[in-house]
């Protein structure tokens, strides 16, 4: 049985390792302004169709609650309104929404808005936006109190975006002091929007266990016996291969990335040494896993290693870094940030 300390444990992001050691110490979110990312589009609006394609901007607001503004302008139901994908809150964020209009003419979209967010475009299209349907997600990054010279930090930029980083989720993914992966571990009866963000949590919380184990190992970039390779162009996974030496040449590429489980019941893909290594850290997860089986998840798998694009490091200020830098969908800026520096929070200032 998993002792409630140790979920909130592995909720928090200081809980898996490295794969190098930190430069020093930063700080982050001082401001929203110091966190920014605009989503891009894995396609081209039709400017004809039902759905109506709106970018808002939005600051130090979450996604759910700019939606159901979002309807309420529309006057459309909260089920109407769709997105790619959750933006954190503490952010200047750039985000895509769907708002189905079928027969019917477009509101004033240049008068809505509320507190922390506008719209900026709105375009029509032939379908309803759905989870994922981004090409990448571009990030702004501002650290503060910096406490590293120039020169190791960018020899590290060049270094992280030629070798990747581990593929962490955030912890964002697991509620606010780990509550999502709590709640899946409770045994309870969930309503649907939390029993989706706990059954994510879940799996979340596996992945980054297996992957952690690997970046002990130093096994994390790796191909070993028995691996599900991915392709890093197209994200397909081929194999299992139990010949790792023939693809670590492709691997050193770039071409192909070792994976980790979004774990569900089943077989497993992976086979011989990943699949035994898999299954010991799994293990240590029963509430997680009967989650899982409970609501039939269906397994997936994850790349390990994430390639951050078009990476570059300036120093606006003393003790001021910005990062700017591109991630595909799903994944998270943290895991770059903390290849990079010790991260702290910045002290909030009392209501």
């Amino acid at each position: 049985m998993n002792d409630p300390r140790q979920l909130r444990q592995c909720a928090a992001d200081d809980a898996w390792p490295r794969a190098r050691n930190p430069l020093g110490t930063a700080i982050f979110r001082g401001e929203p302004a110091d966190f920014q990312v605009a989503e891009s589009l894995s396609f081209s609006p039709t400017g004809a169709g039902e759905f109506v394609l709106v970018r808002v901007r939005k600051v130090d607001r979450n996604t759910a609650d700019v939606a159901r503004e979002l309807a309420d302008h529309a006057g459309v139901s909260a089920r109407a309104v769709s997105w790619a994908g959750r933006k954190d809150r503490r952010a200047v964020a750039r985000q895509w929404f769907s708002v189905h209009l079928p027969g019917r003419a477009d509101p004033d979209w240049s008068a809505a808005g509320a507190e922390g967010w506008t719209v900026e475009h709105a375009e029509r299209h032939r379908r309803k936006l759905r989870a994922g349907a981004l090409a990448a997600n571009r990030f702004v990054i501002t650290l503060r109190d910096v406490g590293a010279d120039a020169s190791p930090m960018t020899e590290r930029a060049r270094e992280l975006a030629a070798a990747g980083v581990p593929n962490y989720f955030g912890p964002q993914r697991f509620g606010r002091g780990g509550s999502n992966l709590l709640a899946a571990a409770s045994g309870r009866r969930l309503r649907r929007n939390e029993r989706s963000l706990a059954l994510s949590a879940a799996r979340s919380a596996l992945f980054n266990a297996v992957l952690a184990e690997r970046v002990a190992a130093r096994t994390w970039d790796t191909i070993l016996p028995g691996e599900v390779p991915m392709l890093a162009a197209s994200r397909a996974i081929f194999g299992p291969e139990t010949d790792g030496e023939a693809l670590a040449e492709r691997a050193g590429r770039g071409e192909i990335d070792p994976t980790g489980p979004l774990w569900g019941p089943g077989t497993p893909r992976a086979v011989a040494e990943v699949a035994e290594l898999e299954a010991t850290v799994i293990d240590r997860f029963p509430e997680l896993t009967s989650a899982l089986e409970a609501a039939r998840a269906a397994p997936e798998r994850r790349r390990l290693r994430l390639m951050p694009r078009d990476l570059t490091l300036a120093t606006p200020g003393a003790g001021i870094v910005e990062l700017r830098f591109e991630l595909e969908p799903g994944t998270f800026a943290t895991s770059v940030l903390r290849e990079f520096f010790d991260i702290r929070s910045a002290p909030r200032a009392a209501e």
